[in-house]
């Protein structure tokens, strides 16, 4: 990691984590708010929210919805507030990771590194324990998706450029593995 763009690159998504942390998220798996119903939220698998068929352009107020998305022991997605609780119908995963970055934590040596990923609504995750990663077989392709747990049941499908990243990091190791935040995470071999 010797280059510039890089460094600036790293130090500046230090300061989201920074800015995430200060400015917290909202509690929603504390919440216990009636059910309301389906008002018309969906996400697509590319990570695109829709509001009764049309999309959500305003990244704002998606990241607004994403910060109240929560998934329940149903199975099911919900927005939730103090108030209410209502169906967000979820393709596939309802984040998309599109950026990663390999670092070294304060004090660790180069042989210990952490992989950080962001989602498309700018969440931040630090691949380890709290938010492993979970690689699942694509039922049309045959091909491995990777995914990574954003927060509670949340998870974030990573972008086909990154799976390709991620898996070129994994063939690497023998037998093929991702290893971040001192827990190893096996890729399955393709048939």
């Amino acid at each position: 990691m010797t280059s510039t763009s890089s460094e600036s690159r790293i130090s500046g998504l230090e300061q989201i984590i920074r800015q995430s942390a200060a400015r917290g998220t909202p509690p929603v798996e504390r919440w216990n708010p009636p059910y309301c119903g389906d008002i018309g939220l969906a996400i697509r698998a590319d990570g695109t929210w829709f509001y009764r068929g049309s999309p959500i352009h305003r990244l704002p107020l998606v990241k607004l919805f994403a910060g109240v998305l929560r998934k329940d022991d149903d199975g099911r997605h919900y927005l939730v507030t103090p108030a209410e609780k209502v169906d967000v119908a979820v393709e596939d995963a309802p984040f998309l990771a599109v950026e990663m970055e390999w670092r070294l934590p304060d004090g660790q040596s180069e042989f210990h590194p952490e992989l950080l990923m962001r989602t498309n609504v700018d969440d931040l995750v630090v691949v380890g324990a709290a938010n492993p990663l979970r690689f699942a077989t694509d039922g049309a392709t045959g091909g491995v998706k990777p995914y990574v747990r954003v927060r509670g049941r949340l998870e974030a499908l990573l972008s086909r450029a990154l799976t390709h990243d991620l898996l070129n990091s994994a063939a690497e190791h023998d037998p093929p593995a991702i290893s971040s935040g001192g827990c190893a995470f096996p890729v399955p071999l393709q048939p």
